[in-house]
């Protein structure tokens, strides 16, 4: 199975976007994945749509300089997860995030990128959480049905604090949104302890993959300490004819204390290791 891997953009903040763009190209993965974080990545959302047309250029060409190809773009339009959540119950909230939408479809493609990432929802606990989710299925069934209009693949992330925070939820969730897939990260789940067979019957449901360290108690950890079994994952997604990237997806913040890793080494240790599963030596019976 050939592995397309990509790396985000978003795992090495403290340099300039053009030097993090070289760094992965140097490091030799084919497709970058482009955080549009409002307020805590390189590219917000609010600079890049004042002129979207050649926002979006600007970036084809600098990946197309470095030979990458922009694998994924990854929208969250607030730094917490309440104030902007796409099931918001303010109804002009909720618009606002629709036309932000819309303006991402528009900016992906500007940027020749086929898939879009964007946050399920919350639970908004002054009410019970059937009417949280049921915005959820009607907020993501409009973005599900806009994206494929526009030739792009859409896939929402269940994450710690999210709608959906475990498999059974997320499994849930995306069944009941015909054409969503999911941008699967299991260490959301391994944080929670959960182990890797409860997990992987999402790759069915997988349009874009993250790749990392967890374990339980840590949302990110090293690829020594990493209890996920990738080499099982790949063997998963060999069964199910898994289509999409994937993406090695270390950050640096405080959050979840996700600034304890050198994400320079540990991204190169993965890289290494899933190539190694794409096409393994013989004889190398090593997994994790």
């Amino acid at each position: 199975m050939r592995l397309r891997l990509a790396c985000a953009d978003f795992t090495f903040p403290l340099l300039p976007h053009e030097h993090s763009l070289r760094l992965i190209a140097m490091l030799g993965f084919e497709g970058v994945d482009i955080g549009l974080f409002e307020g805590r990545s390189h590219l917000w959302p609010s600079r890049e749509f004042e002129d979207l047309s050649r926002s979006a250029t600007e970036l084809r060409r600098k990946t197309n300089d470095l030979g990458l190809e922009v694998a994924d773009v990854f929208l969250q339009l607030a730094p917490d997860f309440l104030p902007r959540a796409i099931n918001h119950p303010e109804e002009s909230r909720r618009r606002e995030a629709r036309d932000a939408f819309q303006r991402t479809l528009e900016y992906a493609s500007g940027a020749g990128c086929r898939h879009v990432t964007i946050l399920p929802g919350v639970h908004f606990e002054q009410e019970g959480y059937d009417a949280s989710f049921g915005r959820c299925v009607e907020e993501l069934g409009w973005r599900t049905d806009q994206a494929g209009r526009a030739g792009i693949i859409l896939g929402t992330e269940a994450h710690v604090g999210s709608i959906a925070p475990d498999p059974a939820s997320a499994d849930r969730l995306v069944s009941r949104v015909p054409g969503l897939t999911l941008t699967l990260d299991y260490t959301h789940f391994t944080r929670d302890g959960r182990p890797d067979p409860e997990i992987e019957p999402l790759l069915a449901h997988a349009g874009h993959f993250h790749v990392r360290g967890a374990r339980t108690g840590r949302l990110q950890a090293s690829f020594r300490d990493n209890t996920i079994d990738y080499r099982r994952v790949v063997d998963r997604m060999r069964e199910v004819g898994y289509p999409g990237w994937v993406g090695v997806e270390y950050v640096w913040t405080e959050w979840g204390r996700c600034n304890e890793c050198d994400n320079l080494s540990e991204t190169i240790l993965f890289r290494d290791y899933l190539r190694s599963l794409a096409d393994p030596t013989p004889g190398d019976e090593a997994s994790r």
